[in-house]
């Protein structure tokens, strides 16, 4: 049985959506009119610019309302998401202790040209994020953090050197899809090194998916609201299904 939704403003189902965009035009009536234009081909119904700022350099920045007139089948909804069961801080050790056996050891950086650290420091650094503790609090983790701008030699160098159970990089700027270009490098480096499947690789970001790091080669990964815990369930859970993959002669 069909379910259609639509987006929601004042009430069920009018449509009304809030879109943001910058044009390559000074500001003035002729900008709004090709905002307006440009959101009827969006395929809004009732498009207006309720707000508009010259940017300089015959740049404005426009805010639009409209009604969107598409729906979605929430039957048709398929999710992919990171397989793995969130457990809580003294859970994760508890698992890591009993089902490893040994410390989890984790190497992290902002690789490329990326210098935005918030993200990945709200995963790893000992505070965490929102009261969810970070990496580096947890007793049965070793945790590494390169910080910004380290190019993807130095890190995957790194974690041979530290023996690495996983590697995780956080990417914010996505400008031209450099994000993309520097992800997929640091894959394909490490499968040619022969050491892909050594470790959990993990990426995350404001514009990183579960689904696009899959595609990039990574095990999985992040987006916004992440928090910790969730990626140290991931990474514990992950080496223990590997670990009972491992053949009996591998073993120790």
């Amino acid at each position: 049985m069909a379910e259609e939704v639509r987006p929601y403003g004042d009430r069920r189902d009018d449509g009304a959506v809030q879109v943001s965009f910058t044009l390559p035009v000074g500001d003035g009536e002729r900008a709004r009119e090709a905002a307006r234009m440009l959101m009827r081909q969006m395929g809004l119904e009732a498009p207006q610019v309720v707000f508009a700022r010259d940017l300089g350099g015959d740049f404005t920045f426009v805010v639009g309302y409209g009604r969107c007139r598409h729906v979605v089948d929430l039957a048709a909804v398929r999710v992919t998401g990171v397989n793995a069961e969130v457990m809580d801080f003294k859970a994760v050790n508890r698992f890591a202790r009993e089902r490893l056996g040994r410390k989890v050891v984790v190497v992290g950086a902002c690789t490329g040209s990326d210098a935005h650290t918030l993200g990945l420091d709200a995963i790893l650094s000992m505070k965490g994020f929102a009261g969810d503790y970070g990496l580096e609090r947890y007793p049965e983790f070793r945790v590494i953090n390169l910080g910004s701008q380290v190019p993807n030699e130095t890190l995957a160098g790194r974690a041979v050197e530290e023996a690495a159970d996983a590697i995780l990089v956080s990417q914010v700027v996505t400008m031209r899809d450099v994000h993309l270009a520097n992800l997929s490098r640091l894959a394909e480096m490490l499968e040619a090194e022969g050491i892909r499947d050594r470790v959990v690789l993990i990426c995350g970001g404001p514009r990183i998916s579960h689904e696009l790091a899959v595609e990039l080669g990574y095990d999985a990964g992040f987006g916004p609201g992440t928090g910790p815990s969730m990626v140290a369930s991931f990474i514990v859970q992950e080496l223990d299904r590997r670990r009972q993959l491992r053949p009996v002669s591998q073993e120790g």
